[in-house]
């Protein structure tokens, strides 16, 4: 029997579902149980069965914790672990599956499509086929080809084969109006040229019934591949009778003189993309020239931020300074000010020719601040101390407030000179609080992707190197250059030196924090 003060779960129940917060709660859900379901039936259909898993779990743990009373802590922890998951977890373990894998321009694609665009880049016209009046569409960004086909009117893409289009409107034989899609005007035509003329959309599903191409926008007709696919054998022949063989540890199919078709498709390397940071002749002489930059950048940019940040704090910290809180709040400004706007002002006023500096502070002087390899390291770690040393003075500043007056009091009674007080006294009790700051600057300035793109590029550039490389690359900027810049984009590789990145600033750190401890004793 329940007593007044203890309500029995029902009453408590429907207690609840009076409360206009259980209806904001249950619309809410709704909406992520909708999105969900929805996430779900386009994995299935995309048959990215991961995918489907992950939500169907996410589904299930969220709709629990937020309808259960005994996992109120849960509530405020699941949304931040999804979000770690999808954005921290996954990325980190999509990045080292790549890292093994010859990912790239190339090889972007499994083995099965990658055969299908190798028949159809060797393509040529069928002779006595049709010719179809083609309008160009653009159909969620994708360039479509429309034609009437034994009078019924079929759409298709690069990915999708022709197939029929409901409610399509007709002009005679021309496609004039489809639902979904935008039929592109000539202008927008002669715009995103190359993408029509290399678009190929299958007639079927089988390759061998060949695709309809296009070379002028207007007429379009079929074409099959000049190469023959022999399934059983894995090889492709061309007319001229090369046999060219599937070759599953490179990803391409080579002939006996080591010719090779193009693309290839997605293979396990294991450890090359690693070997070639250190063994490509091309590669391994800028790789080892960044890294030992990466590390000297580094390094000197948290001491010299920390040296004059901690020289301005230890001057204007004193009470015989006037006006010191109006300079205080004028060292603050660098910091407030955007840093890749800021490279980018600085790399205005470093122009050799017509910058600032050059110009009117030295009077015309020549001094290549940006395109000498030397001068440019210079310019950067110059550029990096005027917007990394305010927040060094803010850091020093409230440590220096924190330190105890009496010890300076009593070091002075005992006659330390102000250098003595600060090198025994002072700066000990300033780096057990500064120390782990002064780690996380090193690993901020380690991957300093912005101030390294904005001022200098990466230049000047390494000549003949297969990537647009330069002198003041960082290990980073590496990265992206080798990812996403240069003719010859190899995912696979940039993912391998992501992850040297990521090993050695998890070392540094580990070994700085360990170091901290010892400073610890001191207190």
């Amino acid at each position: 029997m329940s007593s007044s003060t203890d309500p029995s779960p029902r009453l408590s129940h429907a207690r609840d579902i009076s409360r206009p917060g259980f209806y904001a709660k249950l619309v809410l859900m709704l909406l992520v149980n909708a999105l969900g379901l929805y996430g779900i039936l386009a994995s299935y259909g995309q048959q990215e069965w991961g995918v489907l898993i992950f939500l169907a779990l996410t589904l299930i743990v969220v709709n629990y914790v937020y309808f259960s009373k005994r996992a109120v802590p849960a509530k405020y922890l699941v949304p931040g672990l999804i979000f770690l998951i999808v954005f921290q977890v996954y990325v980190m373990i999509n990045t080292a599956y790549v890292a093994f894998t010859n990912y790239g321009d190339g090889h972007n694609d499994a083995k099965g499509p990658a055969i299908t665009q190798i028949m159809k880049t060797a393509d040529r016209r069928v002779e006595g086929t049709a010719t179809y009046p083609v309008t160009v569409l653009d159909r969620d960004g994708e360039v479509a080809f429309a034609v009437v086909q034994d009078g019924t009117v079929k759409v298709g893409d690069a990915q999708n084969p022709l197939a029929d289009a409901a409610d399509a409107v007709l002009d005679g034989t021309k496609v004039t109006e489809v639902p979904g899609a935008q039929v592109l005007t000539l202008k927008e035509i002669q715009q995103r040229q190359r993408e029509v003329l290399d678009l190929r959309v299958s007639m079927t599903d089988n390759p061998d019934d060949g695709w309809l191409r296009t070379d002028n926008a207007t007429m379009a007709y079929v074409a099959k591949s000049l190469l023959s696919y022999d399934e059983a054998a894995d090889t492709f022949t061309n007319p001229e009778g090369k046999v060219f063989t599937a070759d599953e540890s490179r990803g391409l199919f080579v002939a006996e003189d080591g010719q090779t078709l193009t693309p290839g498709w997605r293979v396990t390397v294991g450890f090359d993309n690693f070997k070639t940071m250190f063994t490509d002749s091309r590669l391994a002489g800028p790789f080892l020239s960044a890294l030992a930059w990466t590390f000297a950048f580094a390094i000197l940019s948290v001491l010299t931020t920390f040296a004059f940040g901690l020289l301005l704090a230890v001057v204007f910290n004193d009470p015989r300074v006037k006006g010191r809180t109006l300079y205080r709040a004028l060292f603050i400004l660098p910091y407030a000010f955007p840093g890749f706007l800021a490279a980018l002002v600085w790399r205005g006023m470093l122009n050799k020719d017509f910058g600032f500096i050059n110009q009117v502070l030295l009077m015309g002087a020549d001094i290549p601040w940006l395109t000498n390899g030397f001068m440019a390291k210079l310019a950067i770690l110059g550029v990096n101390l005027w917007l990394g040393f305010p927040y060094m003075f803010l850091v020093t500043t409230g440590a220096l407030q924190a330190i105890p007056g009496e010890l300076t009091e009593a070091a002075i009674m005992d006659g330390a000179s102000p250098w003595r007080r600060f090198w025994s006294i002072t700066l000990p009790l300033l780096m057990v609080s500064v120390a782990p700051l002064l780690i996380a600057s090193f690993a901020f300035n380690f991957n300093n992707f912005s101030l390294i793109f904005m001022l200098t590029g990466g230049g000047p550039n390494y000549p003949g190197a297969p990537w647009p490389i330069g002198e003041t690359d960082i290990l980073i900027s590496m990265v992206y250059a080798i990812a996403f810049e240069g003719g010859n984009r190899m995912f696979g590789l940039a993912s391998a030196m992501s992850i040297l990145i990521f090993l050695v600033v998890g070392f540094i750190s580990w070994l700085g924090f360990r170091q901290t401890r010892k400073l610890e004793e001191i207190v």
